[in-house]
């Protein structure tokens, strides 16, 4: 009996959760900012399935949709992060100046309370990324804030294109050359580390080559050359499969890294940071390269002394593709404000504005087709604000990830954590302490803790 209970609890309780995320909405009579597509006054958002289905006037809530009335508010697409850190368990893996086989993607923490806080600012993709202790660093992973699921994987945004982490300057001369001797050491080292790992890759992809080419030959006996993870991810951009994001400030490593592109036939390229873009913004338009800024930090170190917060705005106008990053989890909250600058220092437009935390950098993901403006077709990622979101005044009320609700301001409870039960002793929620410790007796108690932690025993199927 009661494990008839039991399951019957589970089935109510899997149906509640159901009907609380359903990816079926109406969102009605809001003034809609598609940035692509023109500001519509009084319409409506169909979802359905967790896509935009239509956008209009006096659309109908088809049975199992929930309705949201947005009359007097402002929805607009999800804001994109271009440069975050979140969601991650570790940032650098400082050792090597070249570290393209390692993964931020690999150790996903759906449980950090920063993904909800993003949420609370309109936030619905992030890129992942690694950091820049190295000329070339790790892989970067493109996630949704799914916040309140469990498994890591669920946070990937599946199927966008690969990206990697570069860096120029001080950053990997400091951990390399001066923590480690090696090279690099100076800027014209942090080149040479990555036209030799680019060169490597060539040579690797050519050994490839040749041996797809004659292992079908009557009589071949050769063997193929040895497989090599990291050189595999550099011959990866080389073909264009990775879009390569590169931490950068002057406009002297700028030129260098374009060349270096160039020379190599790597197009796809965007710069992070770029705070001395604007003195070489048309070469970087010339070349395709994009460029992510911040609206106006500078001066927080010898290398990055000198910028404007005219930047963004000087790129754009040259024809760089060009968005607004937040590199922080605190201002990741803010970034509909740091939008706001560049209509003071720039005097862009509100869809300009608004593009750089939208489409632009949805196209500096390889993403563009699904999110980054509001179109029939598109992932219902989508954000609602009290007022316009470039007004000072505005404040975020619900953010949509797939159709769903992952934030609502009116509902938002005072505690966010996906494991821990505020109510319960500390010890209980994160760890059980067992006296006499020995090797053989090493995961006693573990279902139970399992069990507390999840809701669910270790052993379902």
């Amino acid at each position: 009996m009661k494990k008839i209970f039991t399951i019957l609890f589970s089935v109510i309780v899997l149906y509640a959760q159901a009907q609380q995320n359903t990816n079926n909405l109406l969102i009605k009579g809001g003034t809609v900012l598609t940035i692509t597509k023109g500001t519509l006054e009084s319409t409506d958002v169909l979802v359905t399935n967790g896509k935009i289905a239509q956008i209009g006037k006096n659309l109908s809530a088809p049975s199992g949709h929930q309705t949201i009335d947005a009359t007097g508010m402002f929805v607009m697409p999800g804001i994109i992060d271009a440069h975050s850190h979140a969601g991650i368990d570790a940032v650098n893996e400082a050792t090597s100046p070249v570290t393209a086989e390692v993964n931020v993607g690999d150790a996903l923490n759906p449980f950090q309370i920063g993904l909800y806080r993003a949420l609370g600012g309109g936030v619905t993709t992030i890129h992942s990324m690694h950091g820049s202790a190295n000329a070339i660093g790790g892989q970067c992973e493109t996630i949704k804030l799914r916040y309140g699921v469990k498994d890591p994987e669920a946070l990937r945004m599946e199927g966008a294109p690969r990206t990697i982490k570069f860096a120029l300057g001080e950053n990997p001369t400091r951990v390399h050359g001066g923590g480690s001797n090696i090279v690099p050491r100076t800027r014209m080292g942090v080149e040479f580390v990555i036209r030799q790992a680019f060169s490597q890759a060539k040579e690797y992809m050519t050994s490839w080559d040749t041996y797809n080419k004659q292992k079908n030959q009557k009589g071949f006996r050769g063997t193929p050359p040895a497989y090599n993870y990291r050189l595999e991810t550099l011959a990866d951009i080389l073909k264009g499969n990775i879009i390569v994001h590169c931490h950068s400030y002057r406009a002297d490593e700028l030129q260098m890294m374009l060349k270096v592109a160039k020379d190599f036939g790597v197009k796809r390229l965007v710069f992070q940071h770029v705070n001395e873009g604007f003195k070489v913004a048309p070469e970087i338009a010339a070349q395709g390269a994009m460029a992510s800024v911040f609206s106006d930090w500078w001066a927080y170190k010898l290398e990055v002394y000198y910028s404007t917060a005219y930047n963004a705005a000087i790129l754009a106008k040259n024809g760089v593709t060009t968005s607004i990053n937040s590199d922080d989890g605190e201002l990741m909250r803010h970034l509909y404000h740091e939008a706001a600058k560049t209509q003071k220092y720039g005097n862009l437009t509100d869809d300009e504005a608004l593009a750089m935390i939208t489409i632009n950098p949805a196209k500096q993901l390889g993403i563009e087709n699904r999110v980054g403006s509001l179109e029939a077709g598109k992932d219902a990622d989508i954000a609602i604000f009290s007022k316009h979101p470039l007004s000072i005044y505005a404040i975020p009320m619900v953010t949509i990830v797939d159709g769903i609700v992952r934030f609502d301001r009116a509902k938002d409870p005072d505690d966010m954590r996906i494991v821990v039960d505020p109510k319960q002793p500390l010890e209980i929620a994160t760890f059980r302490e067992h006296h006499g410790h020995s090797h053989e007796s090493c995961l006693e108690g573990a279902e139970l803790s399992f069990e507390e932690l999840f809701g669910t025993t270790a052993n379902q199927e």
